[in-house]
């Protein structure tokens, strides 16, 4: 095979693995965020941010999300304390809103809270616990 023969064949392969993982990462983000907030998230994607759509589909869905090694329940707790801790309200809710689809329990997000609270701060998990009770009651 020439170089650019090479080239274009490394390329492909390369485009393809890429649309493997975002496949991957949009079937996994549907399953976790749920229909309805993907159509919505696609439907008000632009020419501006659909490459950042894109990198975070198959990146943090396709990738991380899709890995073996944690349950979803598990990535979902994990995620709700980090939001709680790096005060990403939005972002909090709607993993809160996940959890129907995680099977991470109102049970299991009190505790994750509780557990912020202690390594992140009081003042984090009381917005944390408002939020949480906005979206589960």
């Amino acid at each position: 095979m020439y170089y650019s023969q090479l080239t274009i064949h490394n390329s492909q392969q390369n485009r393809n693995m890429q649309d493997e993982q975002f496949n991957k990462g949009m079937q996994t983000r549907r399953s976790v965020l749920g229909d309805a907030h993907i159509d919505k998230a696609e439907a008000n994607k632009t020419d501006f941010d659909s490459d950042f759509q894109e990198y975070i589909t198959r990146s943090a869905w396709g990738d991380v999300w899709s890995r073996p090694g944690l349950t979803k329940r598990e990535r979902s707790l994990i995620v709700i304390a980090l939001m709680t801790a790096l005060g990403h309200d939005e972002e909090l809710a709607m993993h809160i809103r996940a959890t129907k689809n995680t099977g991470a329990t109102k049970e299991d997000v009190k505790e994750v809270l509780l557990q912020t609270a202690v390594y992140a701060g009081v003042p984090a998990a009381n917005r944390a616990f408002k939020i949480a009770k906005e979206v589960l009651e």
